[in-house]
Parts: structure tokens; C-alpha cells; sequence
């Protein structure tokens, strides 16, 4: 087991090295750069002062020499003006260029300065990340037990009615986008002129106009039922049809194995032969799929965010892409290329615990 995890951590890290270095380039081209120049400088900045700039603020070495600074193996990049003042990457404005230290990147902990939010990066993701791991953790909440509990009543009695109702409903839920059903739960829940809201105020059973908040943004500061029920469900409904038709299709195969019918004919309570013979098998495959599902919420919450004006990882996201904030996407990056690995790794080890016959090769 030792040997396996030191072998998958190496993967990891090659893995990890070759997508920020993607990343990097991609966020680094001349296009974006010419554009940053002019957004630090002015809109109207000619030629010969965007090279400037860009010159004065070490984009003009080679890619993967300004990778290795940013990944904080190299020493950063100085430059001295004409007037002799000395400005690098790991010299702070008004500090002493001697008193600076040779290499400031990712594994130093600096992480640039965001270009939209005049913020380190580093505050700007811990904000994002703390709001959107607060959304993961309910979502998951919700999700995970529900999916379970209707892959498992789905997959016990095969063709019967139970199934076909359960099935029918998991495949509704995972053919919805979550754009579509964020937009029919507002309507349906949040509008003060459409849906469930008017007739339970006109009844006097609620006090406001609406009976949830169509917006999350006032759950950045305190999270209530009534602003962050709609944004958890969106999520929540996309993910539980996915899960269950997993868990349903694991559940079927395991009860038609030798060892279900066995326990069966020896007159086994049927309850019995579920909880300690068929659920432990047939949870292998929706344990990776629920894995999955971290990675999926941290990058695939960008519609549900921006829809509810949830300012998360994925609000930031955007954020950073449309005003082109290359620190702060790259800080993104790493964050969810991180998120991506660690879960696999994990899906990779709870294999074993979840059935001893698997073998590492």
C-alpha cells in the first residue's frame, strides 16, 4: 500500500507540473499579455510602451524560464531603470532589493497579486474557496444520502413499479441542466409574481413576497435556509439522478449473483441480505462516482454561482477569465488541478477497503 501511494503521489506531481505548465501558456500568450499591458498602463498605450512595460516586468524572458519563477524554483526577475531604481518579482514596492528573497512562487506561498480585486491571490482564494466549500459540503449533504438511498430502493426489485418510477425521475434530474432547473426553482420558488410564492403570500403564510431568496449573496455573511436552499437543490437534483443510476446499475448486477440467490434460498431476511452481503459490493462503483463529485462541484459551480450571485470559487473564476486576471487564473488552476488529483487518489485507496479482493499491480 506504502509502495502504491509513493508511486501515485510521483504521478501526481508529473501530472500536476504538466497541466499548470499548459495553463501557463495558454494564460501567457502575446494576446493576453498585450492585453494586461494596457490594463495596468492605459487603453490607448502605443506599441513601444506595452513592450516597455512588458520588458520592465520580466514577460519578455522565456516561457518556461518565467514558469520556473512563477513555480518559485528559479529566482525571479529584476530589472534597474534608467534612473537606477531596482523592481523583481520578489521585491516589494518601497522595500530594500537586498533585503528581498532570491525566489518567490507557488511553493513559497506567493501567488501573485490579483489585477481585478487588487487583492494577493492567495486572500482572494481562501474567501472563494471558504464560500464554496461551505455550498460542496451541504450540497453533498443532500446529495450523496438521497442518490444512495434511490439507486439502492431502485436497484433491490428490478422492472418493478418502484424502479421504473425512481428511474424515470434519476434520468429527468440528470437531463436537466442546472442553468434550467436554477431558472424554474426561482420562478417556482423565489418570484413574488409567478409560481408558489403568491398564493402562500396572499394566504398570509408567509411573510415576505417570497417564500426562498432568489440570490445567495446575502449567504456570504450568514447562511440561512431561505438563501441557501435554492443554490444547494440546483446542484443537489443534477448530481443525485447521475449518483443513482450508478448505484442502481451496481445494485442490480449484485443481486444477481450466486451468493445473493445462496442467501436467499437458505431463507436469509431479505433486509439482512441487502445491508451485509449486497451493499458493500454494490457501493464500489458509486464510490468513484462520488469522489468525481468534488472536482465537478469546484469547477462546475461557475453557472449556479453566477446565477445566484454567489461569490465563490466559480464566480471568481469568471471573474478572473473575463477581465483577464492571469494570476489569479493560474491560482485557479493550481487550486483545482489539486482538487482533481487528491480525490482520484483517494477514489484509488478506498477501492481497497471497499473490496480486499482488488489487487494493486
Amino acid at each position: 500500500m506504502l509502495l502504491f501511494i509513493i508511486r501515485r503521489l510521483g504521478v501526481m506531481i508529473l501530472t500536476a507540473l504538466a497541466l499548470t505548465f499548459i495553463v501557463f501558456m495558454l494564460t501567457n500568450l502575446e494576446p493576453n499579455l498585450r492585453k494586461l499591458a494596457k490594463s495596468e498602463t492605459s487603453v490607448r498605450a502605443e506599441e513601444p510602451e506595452v513592450q516597455s512595460w512588458l520588458e520592465s516586468n520580466g514577460y519578455k524572458r522565456p516561457m518556461v524560464l518565467r514558469y520556473g519563477e512563477w513555480l518559485g524554483v528559479v529566482p525571479g526577475w529584476t530589472h534597474t531603470d534608467d534612473a537606477g531604481k531596482v523592481t523583481g518579482r520578489c521585491i516589494a514596492p518601497g522595500a530594500d532589493p537586498a533585503a528581498a528573497p532570491a525566489r518567490c512562487g507557488v511553493l513559497q506561498g506567493e501567488w501573485g497579486r490579483s489585477t481585478v480585486f487588487k487583492q494577493p491571490v492567495s486572500e482572494v482564494l481562501a474567501r472563494s474557496l471558504g464560500a464554496t466549500g461551505w455550498l460542496m459540503f451541504w450540497v453533498m449533504v443532500v446529495m450523496v444520502p438521497s442518490a444512495l438511498l434511490l439507486g439502492v430502493l431502485s436497484g433491490m426489485r428490478e422492472g418493478s413499479r418502484t424502479d421504473r418510477v425512481l428511474s424515470t425521475f434519476a434520468i429527468a434530474s440528470t437531463a436537466t441542466p442546472e442553468y434550467v432547473s436554477g431558472v424554474i426553482l426561482i420562478a417556482f420558488l423565489a418570484s413574488a409574481t409567478a409560481g408558489l410564492s403568491p398564493i402562500l403570500s396572499g394566504w398570509g403564510l408567509i411573510e415576505g413576497k417570497t417564500l426562498f431568496q432568489g440570490t445567495a449573496t446575502s449567504a456570504m455573511d450568514k447562511i440561512t435556509f431561505w438563501n441557501f436552499a435554492l443554490p444547494v437543490m440546483t446542484i443537489a437534483l443534477y448530481g443525485i439522478g447521475y449518483i443513482a443510476r450508478m448505484t442502481r446499475a451496481s445494485m442490480t448486477e449484485v443481486m444477481t449473483q450466486q451468493y445473493i440467490r445462496t442467501a436467499r434460498l437458505k431463507g436469509v431476511a431479505f433486509r439482512t441480505i441487502i445491508l451485509r452481503h449486497a451493499l458493500r459490493n454494490a457501493l464500489i462503483a458509486p464510490f468513484t462516482v462520488i469522489m468525481l463529485q468534488f472536482p465537478w462541484l469546484l469547477n462546475g459551480v461557475v453557472i449556479v454561482e453566477t446565477l445566484f450571485n454567489y461569490k465563490g470559487f466559480g464566480w471568481t473564476l469568471v471573474q478572473a477569465a473575463g477581465n483577464n486576471d492571469i494570476q489569479l487564473l493560474l491560482g485557479c488552476s493550481v487550486v483545482a488541478v489539486f482538487v482533481v488529483l487528491v480525490t482520484q487518489l483517494i477514489s484509488d485507496i478506498g477501492y481497497v477497503f471497499l473490496n480486499p479482493r482488488i489487487r494493486l499491480s
